[in-house]
């Protein structure tokens, strides 16, 4: 019998590094999704602001109307240290082909979560809604945005080993 000490610890822990590997990318691709609407958002606050964005809806729903910055780190939290891992856990067993539409798909599902529990629950309504229609476009538009860029950064940081399994299943299925 092979004792944990004998055994390569890639081949000891198996899927735990990988699952780790995972949600590491996810990390990583959740804030980089993060900064590509904080600067969305950023360029709307400049112009405008013509809606509420997530981060000024943020401080709403924690009750920090007067501090803005709590917004704008609930928002890199969220998108780095939960939308991220969950990514990078589910984006193997989503059902569609190409990363950018897993992360779309991935993003629309949170705020579908986010606006039937959390936004009833602060009192901004449904979905935000209180805010109004177009501060809900936004939101919509903004996380799809999100979850392009996050499918793409992790994509791209899964890289070769993701292209490979792709190829092989590929080939294996076409004998």
């Amino acid at each position: 019998m092979m004792t944990l000490r004998n055994q390569n610890p890639k081949q000891a822990l198996g899927g735990a590094l990988v699952m780790m590997s995972r949600v590491y990318k996810g990390m990583i691709a959740g804030f980089v999704a993060a900064l590509a609407v904080a600067a969305l958002e950023a360029a709307q606050l400049w112009a405008g602001p013509w809606v509420a964005g997530f981060p000024r809806l943020v401080t709403v729903m924690l009750g920090t109307d007067s501090i803005p910055w709590v917004g704008w780190v609930g928002h890199f939290l969220v998108g780095t240290l939960i939308l991220g891992p969950l990514f990078g856990i589910l984006c193997p067993r989503m059902p569609t082909e190409m990363p950018e539409t897993k992360g779309v798909v991935f993003a629309v599902g949170a705020f579908i979560v986010m606006g039937l529990t959390i936004a009833p629950l602060t009192g901004i309504g449904m979905f935000g809604m209180r805010a109004g229609f177009f501060t809900v476009a936004w939101l919509v538009l903004t996380h799809v945005v999100f979850g392009a860029v996050m499918g793409n950064v992790y994509a791209r940081m899964v890289g070769k080993a993701w292209r490979q399994e792709r190829v092989r299943d590929h080939v294996h299925l076409a004998h």
